[in-house]
This record gives structure tokens, C-alpha cells and sequence, in this order.
């Protein structure tokens, strides 16, 4: 990974939260139609140590780009959700009020600014690497960005959704089966939101990981929210394993640069005695 200054890793980590509308929206289906699903062949599990996820992983290919005077914005996976009335017209609203304020220049706030979590299923993202720790009875993610601990339950039954406290990662219950990782996660607080989709208190995020024959880890999601989510959120991530010998820094949210301005939009300073524009 490179090595960015705190004023850089802010654009960076607001470049990837931001996305272009226009296409994204009009790909969408009609209302009433199926969602079309891209085909995603299951790979063959590695031969040797299928269960073993340990180590330090990202994304494949990496979510961002390689100058950040040239960064494109990153759209949501597979063109967005199938999302129910009026949280379809919500959302589409809001994802034309955040990219018209990008393209102004004056960006709107969002999580990252507040250096906030970014909460399940962002976090599995790894817009920075995540580190995967596998101990008996539980399996913890450690990401870079933030610092950002999740922790997996296994075999351990989802708790009724009353007796789980909303969180940003929510509760996450796994199991093997075969050599796919099986999480399903519920309890997320509705604030934390995926490219701010609107959800309720009842998603649930299910997550199947799979290591293949080709060293890369293969992650399924799938999310459900009756009554707002017309059919369920697939997408697929894959990550690769980090170059030899690559150690998580710290990375501690102490010295940015962004000004949240009482609008709600943010000035970037690149110097610490600059002063934002009025």
C-alpha cells in the first residue's frame, strides 16, 4: 500500500464513498421487473487449507485509484438496490443532491468526515486492508481505515432481533459450511447506512466467503430488508492477500483536514494554516 499524507487519505477515503448518479440510476429496472444479476461462477475451493482465512487481505482489484488528481468516483455494487417506495425516490433524491454538491466543489458531509465507523457491510469494503484473525470460537476483522474492529461469532445462534442493542457492525453469527464461510449479520443501526441506503432494524446481511484454488478470497452478499428492498441486494467482492510481510498501521482520525462547514458541506485545506473558503 502507499503511503499518504492525512490531507490525501481524506480524498481518498471520500472518493470512494462518492459515485456518479446519472449511470447508476439509469440502469436501473423498472419498477416491477426483475433485477438483472451479472454471472458469478463459484470457484473451486483451495485444495489445502480452505478454512484457513487468516492474514491480511484487500481488495481485488483495488477499490481506488492510483492518482488522486485522476480518481473516478466508485458507484455502489452491481448499479444499486431494488429498493421499495418511496425510499427508491429517497435515495435516487439524495444521490443527486450529494454528486451535484461534488461536482460544485463542495462536497456534502458524510461518516468519513466525522471519522466515523463505517459499520456492516462497508467496513468489508477495504477501501484500506482488513485483517482477518481466526481464534476458537470467533473470527475478528481488524481494518485499517479507522481502526475498525468486527467480531464474528461462531456457531453461536442469532439472538431475537429484540434482545440485540443496534450497533455499527450489528451482531454477526457464523458457521462452516463445507469450505464456504457463512455469516449472517442483523442488528445494524439504521444510521449506518450503505452508500446510504435507507434500511430498517430487520436487515439482514448474509455473507459467504470462499477461499479458491487461485490464493483469492471470494465474498457473496446478499441483503435483505422486506419492505424496503423489492428483492434482495446481491453483489460479490474478492480480495487478494497482501504483499509479504505488509503490517495494519495505526491509523488514528486525529488530523484531518476537512472543515464541515454549517451548510453541511466540506472545505479540504491542504495546509494547516490555510483557511477555508467562505
Amino acid at each position: 500500500m502507499k503511503n499518504k499524507t492525512p490531507g490525501a487519505i481524506a480524498v481518498v477515503v471520500a472518493a470512494a464513498l462518492m459515485w456518479s448518479a446519472g449511470p447508476a440510476l439509469a440502469a436501473k429496472p423498472a419498477a416491477g421487473s426483475a433485477k438483472a444479476s451479472p454471472d458469478k461462477p463459484i470457484p473451486a475451493a483451495a485444495t489445502k487449507g480452505a478454512r484457513d482465512l487468516n492474514g491480511v487481505w484487500q481488495r481485488y482489484p483495488l477499490p481506488w485509484p492510483s492518482y488522486l488528481a485522476d480518481f473516478d468516483d466508485v458507484p455502489p455494487p452491481d448499479q444499486g438496490p431494488d429498493l421499495e417506495e418511496p425510499y427508491a425516490t429517497q435515495w435516487r433524491e439524495q444521490t443527486l443532491k450529494r454528486r451535484r454538491a461534488f461536482d460544485s466543489g463542495k462536497p456534502l458531509v458524510d461518516p468519513s468526515t466525522l471519522c466515523r465507523p463505517e459499520g456492516m457491510p462497508t467496513v468489508m469494503q477495504a477501501i484500506y486492508p482488513i485483517q482477518i484473525l481466526q481464534t476458537p470460537g470467533q473470527i475478528t476483522v481488524l481494518a485499517e481505515l479507522f481502526m475498525q474492529t468486527r467480531r464474528i461469532y461462531m456457531d453461536v445462534p442469532m439472538p431475537p432481533l429484540d434482545d440485540i442493542a443496534p450497533s455499527y457492525y450489528g451482531f454477526s453469527s457464523g458457521r462452516w459450511d463445507g469450505d464456504t464461510l457463512v455469516i449472517k449479520t442483523q442488528g445494524i443501526r439504521t444510521d449506518v447506512q450503505f452508500f446510504e441506503i435507507p434500511h430498517s432494524e430487520a436487515m439482514t446481511v448474509t455473507e459467504r466467503y470462499r477461499l479458491a484454488e487461485n490464493g483469492r478470497l471470494y465474498l457473496d452478499i446478499s441483503i435483505e430488508d422486506p419492505g424496503y428492498l423489492r428483492t434482495p441486494y446481491e453483489f460479490r467482492w474478492i480480495y487478494e492477500r497482501a504483499a509479504p510481510g505488509y503490517r495494519v498501521p495505526e491509523y488514528v482520525c486525529d488530523n484531518m483536514h476537512d472543515v464541515v462547514n454549517a451548510d453541511g458541506t466540506v472545505d479540504l485545506m491542504t495546509d494547516v494554516d490555510e483557511k477555508p473558503a467562505k
